[in-house]
């Protein structure tokens, strides 16, 4: 009897920011607002879709020999709150590209995607009671 193996791990599929953005990133302002933890530039990216725990092969395979359309990322224009949880950098120009992922990986792994797509960079994490008011509302 052979013991099949499963590499299982929490993914996602994202789009990394070019070296150009994180540095207009790096210069922009971050202010030290009650219960805001600021996300390091290295792990910054805009998921296109999370899968939870799933098996790493399983999601590669699917999305091998998917065609995936070119996309443009438009930024901003200003930071904003998500679900009172996050700072946010809106992103425009991915829906069409999160389409295709969305259908090339439905079924794979823990995550029960229901939600509508809704492109962004998380720039901060919010505590239950954080007050983010100097962080939020700037133009990027």
């Amino acid at each position: 009897m052979t013991r099949q193996t499963w590499r299982v791990t929490r993914l996602f599929v994202a789009i990394w920011p070019p070296e150009e953005l994180l540095e207009r990133l790096a210069d922009m302002e971050r202010p030290k607002d009650p219960g805001v933890k600021w996300v390091s530039l290295e792990n910054l990216h805009i998921t296109v879709r999370f899968l939870g725990d799933a098996d790493i092969d399983e999601a590669i395979e699917r999305l091998d020999d998917v065609f995936l359309p070119s996309a443009t990322a438009v930024l901003g224009p200003a930071l904003d709150l998500r679900a009172e949880r996050s700072i946010m950098l809106p992103v425009a120009g991915v829906d069409d590209l999160a389409e295709v992922v969305e259908q090339a990986v439905r079924g794979v792994g823990s995550a029960n995607e229901r939600r509508r797509f809704l492109g962004h960079l998380t720039l901060a994490r919010l505590a239950k009671k954080a007050r983010p008011g100097r962080s939020v509302g700037r133009l990027f």
